[in-house]
């Protein structure tokens, strides 16, 4: 029987002396301003270090091709306040707006309960239903005064509509159950 850890090609795992490297390059953010058709692929609660609760997105990219399959992160605070904020009640408004019009181009189920979601409702109403999305980058500096940049979700639309503003988005009142997503 081979051993667990010998190696395809032959070479000594013992000689990794507790260092290795994957390799790879760093991935260049989708640039500002791009309409991307996206799908969510991970949604629940998530809880902070410092014990503060919001809603956690996984967005992965459908189109266009040269950005297929590229995740994008969303923390919407539609709980408790995002200690960083000026204004914390402006920003949990906000998300929850975002959150509503995902809800609607994913079927409007959530907001039709009235419940607070839970992580099960938003896998089976939020997960694997296509819309636009209106991806935007963002920069900073790490704690070692590096430049890091990604990206973020400035509006979602239905996958055949325009995209517009979180600010613009219309009653979350869900008049038709069918609708085709």
């Amino acid at each position: 029987m081979a051993n667990f850890w010998d190696l395809s090609d032959g070479d000594d795992i013992a000689k990794t002396g507790g260092q290795f490297e994957v390799g790879g390059g760093k991935i260049d953010p989708i640039p500002n301003d791009t309409t991307c058709t996206a799908i969510i692929d991970e949604a629940k609660w998530d809880t902070t270090r410092t014990g503060e609760n919001l809603i956690s997105l996984r967005w992965s990219v459908l189109s266009p091709t040269e950005y297929k399959n590229r995740k994008i992160f969303q923390k919407l605070w539609v709980s408790d306040p995002d200690p960083k904020a000026k204004n914390a009640d402006a920003k949990r408004d906000k998300a929850k707006r975002m959150l509503a019009a995902v809800d609607s181009n994913a079927g409007g189920k959530l907001l039709s309960s009235g419940k607070m979601p839970t992580d099960e409702s938003m896998s089976l109403h939020l997960v694997s239903k296509p819309m636009n999305i209106k991806v935007m980058q963002w920069t900073m500096e790490n704690e070692m005064g590096e430049k890091m940049s990604g990206n973020w979700i400035s509006a979602v639309s239905p996958k055949n509509g325009i995209v517009s503003a979180v600010k613009n988005v219309l009653s979350p009142k869900v008049e038709d159950d069918n609708i085709p997503f």
